[in-house]
């Protein structure tokens, strides 16, 4: 299997991952969970949605389902809904420790906005940060690049080869 070399580069104040010919694009000044969610604090709370990578490799998605009502507190990991698209459906857990605020209710009614809008009014929703391991934009995309190569063997079928 021949892979295209992974590029990193920026892009006024964001930065863009391949994803093989297709960018993903991750402004700059957020902060990155490694469940693949974006973070934009504000003292000790976050709001969070799905990174430009998670949206790619979902595609399409269709339907949100929380399984939590706010105020709930969160435990790292912790299943707090579930999503459905094009590729895949998938539980959503929680990326840290902390207290669920608010969740993205018009996301319920129409989720196209973790499409369109994944920065903006795609965000999923907000908690106190208690104790939750965030990374820069350049953190991350390391750690995107570091597992790139099994990702694309896992969407290809090819994970046991």
């Amino acid at each position: 299997m021949s892979a295209l070399p992974v590029e990193v580069r920026s892009m006024s104040d964001n930065l863009i991952f391949m994803m093989g010919e297709f960018e993903a694009e991750f402004p700059a000044d957020l902060m990155y969970a490694k469940n693949h969610m974006w973070a934009m604090t504000s003292g000790d709370v976050a709001r969070f949605g799905f990174s430009a990578y998670a949206v790619r490799l979902l595609q399409d998605v269709y339907f949100l389902d929380w399984t939590v009502e706010a105020p709930v507190d969160f435990s790292e990991g912790q299943e707090i809904g579930s999503i459905e698209s094009k590729k895949a459906e998938s539980s959503l857990y929680a990326p840290g420790v902390g207290r669920l605020l608010q969740l993205n209710e018009a996301l319920l009614e129409d989720p196209a906005a973790i499409n369109t809008d994944k920065y903006q009014s795609g965000w999923l929703f907000e908690m106190t940060v208690s104790s939750v391991e965030l990374l820069t934009a350049k953190e991350y995309l390391a750690l995107l690049e570091s597992v790139w190569n099994k990702t694309q063997r896992t969407i290809k079928g090819q994970l046991n080869e």
